[in-house]
């Protein structure tokens, strides 16, 4: 199964956001609302039998209370038509890096395997190639919102598509 450990924005934080690039005009294609989240580690593929580990090694983690965020800017990883077209966050960075890097600790400390990349705190929002929607992301300055919690995903690529939330754990 293939895992990763988010932070999902508010649903009036990501519809904002939508409203935004929508009545910018800008005629790409967005992902789908309720799939915009923050990675906070991308695990891949895991043997199913291992899911309870994950979950153990998480319920080790202690995050650093709730932290306040808000998207705010963007940018774009990749070219061309496949580029990533994501909005970026903003806020209390440096909590949401603890969080990023407490998570990262126990799964080490797990033995688990996860993307050791740097960590760019991001929603993707669009897979395309333009430069109208990069404009509006740079413009966009969204309403603040608290994380409350992160979440085990299973995404469910190789079946279709779709996300689904496995489990949560809350942030204070």
């Amino acid at each position: 199964m293939r895992l990763f450990v988010a932070i999902y924005p508010p649903e009036d934080a990501r519809a904002d956001l939508r409203r935004w690039l929508t009545q910018r005009g800008t005629g790409v294609r967005l992902t789908r609302v309720e799939r915009w989240h923050l990675t906070l580690s991308f695990l891949g593929e895991v043997a199913p039998e291992r899911r309870p580990e994950v979950e153990q090694a998480l319920d080790g983690v202690r995050p650093p209370g709730r932290i306040r965020l808000r998207m705010s800017g963007g940018g774009s990883f990749g070219r061309r038509r496949s580029a990533a077209l994501w909005a970026g966050v903003d806020g209390d960075l440096p909590a949401l890096r603890e969080v990023h890097a407490r998570v990262r600790e126990a799964l080490k400390t797990a033995d688990l395997r996860y993307d050791e990349r740097p960590f760019t705190p991001h929603l993707t929002v669009a897979y395309a190639a333009g430069t109208e929607i990069r404009a509006a992301l740079a413009e966009y300055a969204g309403p603040a919102w608290t994380a409350d919690e992160f979440v085990l995903v299973h995404s469910l690529h190789h079946q279709g598509g779709g996300y689904r939330t496995l489990r949560a754990w809350p942030m204070a």
